[in-house]
């Protein structure tokens, strides 16, 4: 991208099946069982299991396994502080988030993923208002190119969490870093519930959808399912189909991207909480005429 402009594609106008993946709670670590649990519950799309990057030979059979049932894994997750404000940490964190990228690319994941991070002196991702600094935005520059560059993965890719109290926090500030970074193994992450900040972004949040995909979708490579809800003078996150967010949009969108793009739940409580919000998702998804993977 250095010196050219960023094109903005057209998405899809007939769906791809929808690949919806969350947490499964087998007590098994075999990874021909869990590859199958996740068919089981409906789910094309996954977490990576447990495993280390030392580990070749589970890695390999992770591989096989889900390939096998044909459920992605999409997403390996990071959640460190890569601003920390002591130098011996934050070479610490970064150095995690390095090996986490390369057990992606090792494990055939879609995406390492992690938040920017926090100048935040008492909580790694909390706020503060150094979050939306030009500060904040070179340091996680510079971060997520050191970290691409370390690993160098042909497939796999580095993406950072929309948040709503820091960088980035919409789809202009996610295009910026896009330019920035300047790396082809820099990808977008969607979450848009974590950036519902303002009463405006809530009550229309269909045009907000619309417009992160339209602006980001050629880097997309993958998306969190969660929602919404207004409660007393700040908003408060809330399964799917018990809060305020278009999941009809979302899911037309997830779907018209230019490749499969897996869905996840996250951040419930339990196996019973995951099945409401799985069904409801695949309720929605059967009403747009959208096909399961």
């Amino acid at each position: 991208m250095a010196g050219g402009v960023l094109a903005l594609p057209a998405l899809r106008t007939a769906p791809r099946p929808l690949r919806l993946g969350g947490p499964i709670f087998l007590k098994s670590d075999d990874p021909v069982e869990l590859a199958r649990e996740h068919r089981r519950l409906g789910y094309s799309a996954a977490y990576v299991p447990k495993v280390e990057l030392k580990e070749t030979d589970r890695i390999e059979a992770l591989r096989k396994a889900f390939s096998d049932q044909n459920v992605i894994i999409a997403e390996v997750g990071a959640w460190v502080n890569m601003l920390e404000a002591d130098a011996e940490k934050r070479a610490k964190n970064l150095a995690y988030v390095t090996d986490r990228l390369a057990l992606a690319e090792a494990v055939g994941a879609l995406t390492c993923i992690n938040i920017a991070g926090s100048f935040n002196p008492k909580q790694w991702d909390g706020p503060d208002p150094r979050n939306l600094s030009s500060d904040y935005f070179d340091a996680t520059v510079e971060n997520c190119r050191k970290v691409i560059d370390a690993v160098k993965p042909k497939r796999a890719k580095f993406s950072l969490e929309m948040m709503g109290w820091s960088l980035p926090d919409g789809p202009d500030s996610y295009l910026k870093f896009i330019k920035a970074i300047d790396r082809p193994a820099f990808g977008a992450h969607v979450d848009i519930a974590n950036i519902i900040n303002s009463p405006e972004r809530y009550y229309r949040n269909a045009a907000l959808i619309d417009e992160t995909f339209r602006k980001l979708g050629r880097w997309i490579v993958s998306v969190h399912a969660k929602d919404v809800v207004g409660k007393d003078v700040h908003f408060a996150e809330t399964m799917p189909g018990r809060g305020g967010l278009d999941y009809g949009a979302y899911l037309r969108n997830v779907t018209a991207l230019p490749r499969e793009v897996p869905l996840l739940l996250e951040h419930l409580r339990s196996p019973e909480e995951y099945d409401e919000a799985r069904q409801f998702v695949m309720a929605k998804a059967k009403e747009a005429g959208i096909a399961l993977g």
